[in-house]
């Protein structure tokens, strides 16, 4: 395909008014129908027959993608008529352009471009997910770091205001995962082949890392308001937190347990680091006007 017919159909394609409503991206099948070299309604509408088979075999539901809609459209006399249309998702596009006419320029090139947007997408929302989880775990090595015992803000910090020494955080924590897990941290490591040297959470999906850091944050709140002074009683409170925060999730037919370890943190930190590093590498100038 020319040089000059990729750009102009990419001028077509990004300059042709997408829609959303509650914030999912839409084009309408008529303007998608003519943006793929399709002057027939009913033979564009065989091909979107083909999509939503497509659609239903990828297990993913045609109604979420394929939606039943109406558009006035003004006929030669001058006059407007409502005719039968369609709201379809990227996805929904993909497909069409998938099982169109590779014959036509216009489907070539949209096989291509809803495959790299769609992929755009992806990327755009496993970064996000990542950071995410990076996020999480910071936060709750923040709740839960060992190495500062004079902080009032942190679990080391209280247990040692609370009793007057930090060296029963160690046990502490890990009646916590027995309550959250239902094994011990050192069973949910060989588990989750996590290194002995490395902590259980740095493996841990988010929802885990957030779990474990809304017991332990209610455990400091509630130490320091009733004025605990043992490990029995901080471990009790740490006990019953994350016990209730796991019938929680199990109540919403997650068990923590049974969850499979994510990437390595560290790993997923530094390759976030690398890819901010190699965006700012070449930053495009802003164009004079």
């Amino acid at each position: 395909m020319k040089t000059e017919i990729i750009q102009s159909l990419t001028g077509d394609f990004e300059s042709h008014a997408r829609q959303t409503e509650n914030g999912v991206e839409f084009w309408l099948a008529r303007d998608i129908q003519g943006l793929l070299g399709y002057t027939d309604w009913r033979n564009f509408l065989q091909v979107v027959d083909r999509a939503k088979v497509a659609c239903e075999m990828s297990s993913h539901p045609v109604s979420d993608h394929f939606v039943d809609a109406n558009k006035m459209v003004t006929l030669g006399s001058g006059s407007r008529r409502e005719v039968a249309d369609m709201m379809l998702t990227r996805y929904a596009c993909y497909l069409i352009a998938q099982n169109g006419d590779p014959r036509k320029e216009e489907i070539a090139f949209a096989q291509t471009y809803f495959a790299v947007q769609t992929r755009k997408l992806e990327i755009i929302e496993k970064r996000i997910r990542e950071t995410e989880r990076v996020s999480a775990r910071r936060k709750l090595a923040d709740t839960l770091h060992p190495s500062r015992p004079q902080s009032v803000k942190r679990a080391p910090g209280v247990i040692y205001e609370q009793t007057g020494s930090g060296k029963n955080f160690g046990l502490i924590r890990s009646k916590g995962d027995k309550a959250l897990f239902g094994y011990t941290t050192e069973q949910m490591k060989r588990q989750w082949k996590v290194p002995k040297s490395r902590a259980l959470a740095d493996f841990a999906p988010t929802i885990v890392l957030k779990a474990k850091d809304f017991a332990a944050e209610i455990t400091i709140f509630n130490a320091k308001v009733n004025r605990m002074q043992t490990e029995r009683q901080i471990s009790g409170e740490h006990i019953t937190n994350n016990a209730s925060v796991r019938n929680t999730l199990i109540e919403r037919g997650i068990q923590p347990e049974r969850l499979p370890p994510s990437e390595d943190v560290r790993k997923v930190e530094r390759k976030l680091k690398s890819d901010e590093k190699k965006g700012l590498r070449n930053p495009k100038p802003l164009e004079s006007k």
